[in-house]
């Protein structure tokens, strides 16, 4: 009896809560209308199809990208063809209308304009009977030209709001089309500016590295064999080619290197203090961003003072960034030299041709480039003060890897 009695209370107490459930989700559901739903439903689709062409416009990416396109066209079929006037894919039926389709995309390329076969101009086999026309819509970047086609077969008379919704179509294709191309030059762009860096930063540090074997030549041939040794890991490191990014590790490892090499040509004028916190040593960081701000501090602030002096490198965890800093005890600078960006000049020692100070510039640029604009280079100087260089990395940044 007591169990009954619970039951039942139980369902009482459920029934109110069942009710207004369904009162809530009848609500909800009227309350999205139709305009809404199509909305959400247009919106998903073309984001369906922006993913894979932001990769370019090849065999793959039409492939996936065709089934959207043709959705948001309202066409009964659709093929993607190339600059060439070539099929890249199809998605529908009616493939027959194919070979047509390319004659009408090859005029559209070479007259960057759309092209409508109507009824009348159209060949149709059995299956194609209600095919009404095709429309061969060119996708035309301004700086590029025509990079493809889309091919529309319809069963409806083609009408204002139909050649309409193709243009739309297509327009947006080659919005993300041309994001592709854009993000392809900014990786080649710093892909030539670690270039430009790494032939910036050799033709000095070579000069003085191989003065510096050659003096223990004589004296101390184990040293110089070593030396020997830590000049080619450096180089080999520097002059990698996988990847634009590389580990705070490694970048440290190769740091000590060109540090070692350093240390052996101005002796007890050189210190060194490192501090670094083990939980940052997987962060990444681009490639080279860290050991030119180590060489400025050798080359500009401890080589010009007298009696030499430190170089302090720390990287600290603070939360979702990394932190890393590069202090010299050296000489300094005029912060209106910094504030001119003139740092890069180009000045000529010993008959070697090297800038003012090595990519800051760059370093600057490419930190920003691949994690925004907080996390540009940071400089503390003074004339007289010496120079502190600081940069916050982020330990985790999506698409972001070595």
């Amino acid at each position: 009896m007591t169990g009954t009695v619970v039951a039942v209370v139980a369902l009482l107490v459920l029934i109110p809560v069942v009710a207004f459930t369904a009162v809530w989700l009848r609500a909800r559901r009227e309350l999205t209308t139709p305009t809404e739903r199509a909305v959400h439903t247009t919106l998903h689709t073309a984001s369906l199809a922006a993913r894979p062409l932001r990769r370019g416009l090849d065999e793959t990416s039409a492939e996936e990208a065709a089934p959207h396109l043709r959705q948001l066209t309202g066409a009964q079929a659709l093929g993607v063809f190339d600059a060439a006037g070539d099929l890249l894919a199809w998605s529908g039926p009616h493939e027959a209308m194919t070979e047509q389709l390319h004659d009408a995309a090859v005029r559209a390329v070479d007259g960057e304009r759309r092209v409508l076969v109507a009824y009348g101009g159209l060949v149709r086999g059995a299956g194609d009977n209600a095919v009404r026309a095709l429309i061969a819509q060119p996708l035309l970047i301004e700086a590029t030209g025509v990079v493809g086609v889309l091919g529309i077969v319809t069963t409806e008379d083609p009408g204002p709001g139909m050649l309409g919704a193709v243009t739309e179509v297509a327009r947006y294709a080659c919005s993300q089309i041309e994001l592709a191309d854009l993000d392809a030059s900014r990786a080649r762009l710093d892909r030539a500016e670690v270039r430009a860096l790494r032939a910036q930063i050799s033709p000095h540090f070579i000069y003085n590295a191989l003065n510096t074997v050659a003096s223990f030549v004589r004296t101390d041939p184990d040293r110089a064999r070593e030396l020997i040794l830590e000049f080619a890991d450096f180089t080999r490191y520097s002059f990698r080619t996988a990847g634009e990014f590389t580990l705070l590790a490694d970048e440290l490892r190769n740091i000590d290197r060109y540090l070692t090499l350093e240390r052996a040509r101005f002796g007890d004028a050189l210190a060194v203090k490192l501090q670094v916190a083990p939980e940052v040593l997987n962060v990444v960081l681009p490639f080279l961003a860290l050991q030119p701000l180590v060489e400025n501090a050798v080359r500009h602030g401890i080589a010009a003072k007298p009696d030499g002096g430190t170089v302090s490198i720390v990287a600290a965890d603070e939360g979702t960034d990394c932190v890393i800093s590069v202090e010299d005890d050296g000489v300094g600078m005029d912060p209106d030299l910094l504030r001119s960006g003139s740092l890069d000049s180009v000045a000529e020692t010993s008959g070697v041709k090297e800038a003012a100070h090595v990519g800051l510039a760059n370093v600057d640029d490419r930190l920003r480039a691949a994690f925004g604009n907080d996390y540009g280079l940071v400089v503390e100087t003074a004339p007289g003060a010496g120079t502190k260089v600081s940069m916050r990395v982020p330990k985790f940044r999506r698409g972001i890897s070595t």
